[in-house]
């Protein structure tokens, strides 16, 4: 009896399918999540800040790149156009307090996937590389959950957004260890530049840099592929702050 009943439980769980399938995606949705990337490149092209930080989940959604690192939460989100070059001084355009005109940049097409895992999209940039994003859909419509930017040079490494993900993690940016770096401008103002590790390509592998909090000091890092595709550390060097102030490094804003 016990046997019978537990056959019958998983034929209903087999016909159920996986509680976490996603639902097929509407031709209203593909288009609402294409805007996604209309709005995002508008936003940033007129140094709106706030309808960029808008097209991202309240609080959880990122971008990430190379130099820009992990951008997580609205107001870093918010920080990060208002320290985009074109966003600062006499030729910004008007949303960022300038006099220039706005300059809306062409939104690419994305190429959208729906699996089990969820959404996923990839939007060609041409010789800057691409973007790999994931999506949810909240109350209030769909929004980018995860933005990352591979360029040209990653691409040409067979760096993936997952090796990105894996590095910045071997590196602890998940263990509250580093501080956001501000880099003075022409203007001598402190802007947002980094959030956790910088990342680059060198001869010797991935490289990357990441301020120390409550230290000044940072590491200096090489990262290497293993066999298996994984990451590790070829060399951490600790950077103290005196050395730091010395070569000039950009510090956390205090």
């Amino acid at each position: 009896m016990k046997n019978r009943v537990l056959m019958i439980l998983g034929a209903l769980l087999l016909l159920a399918g996986p509680a976490s399938a996603q639902e097929p995606l509407t031709a209203q949705d593909r288009a609402d999540i294409q805007e996604l990337t209309v709005k995002y490149a508008k936003a940033l092209g007129s140094c709106a800040a706030e309808d960029y930080a808008d097209v991202f989940v309240p609080e959880t959604g990122y971008f990430a790149s190379n130099i820009r690192g992990e951008v997580v939460g609205r107001e870093k989100l918010m920080a990060l156009v208002r320290s985009e070059r074109h966003c600062i001084g006499a030729n910004a355009p008007p949303a960022a307090g300038g006099r220039g005109a706005a300059t809306p940049r062409p939104a690419p097409m994305v190429a959208i996937e729906s699996t089990a895992k969820g959404v996923t999209g990839r939007a060609d940039l041409g010789a800057a590389g691409y973007y790999d994003d994931e999506y949810v859909k909240t109350p209030k419509g769909w929004r980018i959950k995860a933005r990352t930017v591979i360029t040209a040079q990653e691409k040409t490494a067979t760096i993936t957004v997952h090796d990105t993900i894996a590095i910045r993690r071997l590196a602890g940016t998940d263990l509250g260890l580093f501080d956001d770096i501000y880099v003075a401008g022409p203007d001598g103002v402190k802007r947002f530049r980094t959030a956790g590790v910088a990342l680059g390509l060198s001869a010797e592998g991935v490289t990357g840099r990441a301020l120390l909090k409550n230290d000044g000091g940072y590491y200096d890092d090489v990262y290497v592929r293993t066999q298996q595709g994984g990451w590790r550390f070829k060399s951490r060097t600790y950077v103290a702050a005196d050395a730091a102030a010395a070569a000039n490094t950009p510090r956390a804003q205090p």
